[in-house]
């Protein structure tokens, strides 16, 4: 592996403490059980700011990235939303266990996870530019295994040194869940610790043309992004993965963000007891996202894809069965093998169709396509659960979601990457 390549990844490593410890694990569960006034409640508000954080994102992400394509500067906003990532994730440090707090912790959350979900996309677009197509596949399923080795490792850390031991080290309060919200600083430290190699080692593309005026290049930005919306149509393989992702897409997100939420009010688990499956549903990822990685350039991503959104339907309708922690454990830490291959396949699915000189501006769209609808979801999940009272009910919505984008993707024909080393 190239020292580009390698940076490219270390990526990975650095920004999923975030997804893993503050979206799906300790912080979504502290806010449900900690700060909102029951968990039935913190599901159907942490749903309304996850709505939110879609339609931002689902808005700004393709413009944005058609202005990095135009001033060749992936490079730099992908610095400027990392910083905006950390910075807000320290802020949840000051979101005290009252409902007084919960609009400032929803807030602070929404701001990083915009941060996060836009800096993907300038992230994912440097992935041509150290990986030839026929690795992409490779190093894509890799560099997501290292994600979740990151987070792992975020989260133990979290876990031994932070929530773990009573009393508490560096003087934190217990009872004013200061233990718990150290978290938060330590996963903004750990993003700004470990994010620089990319920015560092990893070269931009260079500017489609002449490197343009910010404004000018921001013109430019809507034009080629109402130039590629245009075109769309006439790529109806394209079309359709777009489509599919609006909808699989939004269930893996309701999937990360209400998980945790989920054990918690349904099978009360503790803060410890939910860093602890979090653990092991990393280290399931963890294989699952290495070993596909090992066959996904031969076997092709859109497979991938396929039989991961398969399985995560299967078994997640299995765990929305059971009734004891137990058998909960037991079912969903299976789902782990099948959550970074979706996600990663997607990525290198998305590298080869996209056209070289708009590869941020179809990211953008990559990540508009798996944000746009990113309000909906949410949306109808926080509205059955609020409708039913039932925390299950609610969670149903995610298998719609997934079985719907499996269906519209099955329809997309597969992408095949030329032999290794011809590129």
């Amino acid at each position: 592996m190239s020292r580009a390549a390698f940076a490219w990844a270390s990526y990975d490593w650095a920004n999923s403490a975030f997804p893993t410890v503050v979206s799906t694990f300790v912080i979504a569960a502290y806010f449900a059980q900690g700060v909102a006034p029951d968990p039935a409640t913190g599901q159907a508000w942490w749903g309304w700011m996850q709505a939110a954080v879609g339609l931002v994102v689902g808005l700004a992400s393709p413009l944005l990235g058609a202005i990095a394509d135009r001033r060749g500067a992936r490079r730099a906003f992908l610095a400027i939303a990392t910083l905006f990532t950390a910075l807000a994730t320290a802020g949840i440090w000051f979101a005290e266990p009252d409902p007084r707090f919960a609009l400032f912790a929803l807030l602070c959350v929404g701001v990083a996870s915009v941060g996060f979900e836009l800096g993907t996309v300038f992230y994912n677009a440097l992935l041509p530019q150290v990986a030839p197509a026929g690795r992409m596949g490779r190093l894509s399923g890799l560099a997501w295994g290292l994600g979740y080795a990151g987070g792992l490792v975020c989260l133990a850390l979290a876990l031994l040194l932070l929530v773990g031991p009573d009393p508490s080290p560096f003087g934190l309060d217990r009872g004013r869940a200061e233990h718990v919200r150290a978290v938060a600083l330590l996963v903004a430290g750990w993003i700004l610790a470990f994010g620089w190699p990319v920015l560092l080692f990893v070269r931009d593309a260079p500017p489609a043309a002449r490197r343009p005026p910010w404004g000018a290049a921001a013109c430019e930005g809507l034009r080629e992004l109402a130039a590629i919306l245009r075109r769309l149509p006439t790529s109806p393989a394209l079309l359709r993965f777009h489509l599919a992702r609006l909808f699989y897409t939004d269930g893996l997100n309701m999937l990360f963000a209400f998980g945790a939420i989920f054990a918690a009010g349904a099978f009360g688990m503790s803060v410890a007891e939910i860093l602890l499956f979090g653990i092991a549903l990393n280290i399931t990822a963890g294989v699952g996202s290495a070993a596909f990685a090992l066959v996904e350039d031969r076997f092709g991503s859109r497979n991938v894809v396929l039989v991961s959104l398969a399985a995560l339907v299967l078994l997640g309708g299995v765990v929305l069965l059971v009734e004891s922690k137990a058998a909960f454990w037991a079912l969903a830490l299976p789902l782990g093998l099948f959550l970074g291959p979706s996600q990663a396949a997607s990525r290198t699915l998305m590298a080869r169709m996209a056209p070289a000189e708009e590869t941020a501006a179809q990211f953008g769209l990559f990540a508009l396509s798996g944000r746009i609808t990113g309000f909906l979801g949410p949306a109808v999940l926080a509205a059955v659960t609020a409708a039913t009272g039932s925390q299950h009910a609610g969670m149903s919505v995610i298998l719609v979601f997934l079985a719907v984008g499996l269906v519209v993707l099955a329809t997309v024909p597969e992408v095949r990457a030329p032999a290794a080393g011809s590129a």
